[in-house]
């Protein structure tokens, strides 16, 4: 039996481990933003729920009357939250934004573009100067519960 040895030089090996890296971390992140993997991680709180509002949070939906835990379970932390005051009382706001070019094509969203430090986690070239944000999906609660759910129209 014969050994076949490949000799490969090191630009070659980093351009191959650099690629096998952004495949590994773009599959990381996909799987750490599904309603999947965060029912996972926080399975008392799903298992506690009835079946109806389970199913809602399997498919990523929001529905009236959920608490803040319900809603991370099914789409996630916020991008941005607000506090709006009236004359009756306070009502927090969740909002969750998109990037998209100038053209309207979508460039990125979801947990994978939150800031740290003032900064965003991507760089380079996952980040184009001509992104857009575009505010997508968003939530109002009172008294720990939600009352309204405005979505963009877009498909």
């Amino acid at each position: 039996m014969k050994r076949i040895l490949m000799t490969v030089d090191g630009r070659t090996a980093r351009r191959v481990l650099g690629r096998a890296a952004a495949v590994l971390i773009v599959g990381l992140l996909a799987a750490c933003g599904s309603p999947d993997a965060r029912i996972k991680r926080n399975q008392g709180v799903f298992d506690a729920l009835p079946p109806a509002e389970q199913a809602l949070i399997r498919e990523g939906k929001v529905g009236i009357g959920f608490t803040p835990d319900m809603v991370r379970l099914a789409v996630g932390d916020p991008d941005q939250r607000w506090i709006r005051t009236d004359a009756a009382d306070d009502t927090e706001i969740w909002s969750y934004t998109s990037y998209d070019s100038y053209d309207g094509a979508p460039l990125f969203r979801g947990e994978y573009h939150r800031y740290a430090g003032g900064f965003p986690i991507y760089t380079g070239a996952s980040f184009f100067r001509d992104a857009r944000a575009r505010e997508y999906f968003k939530v109002s609660f009172k008294d720990g519960r939600v009352t309204t759910i405005e979505q963009d129209a877009r498909k």
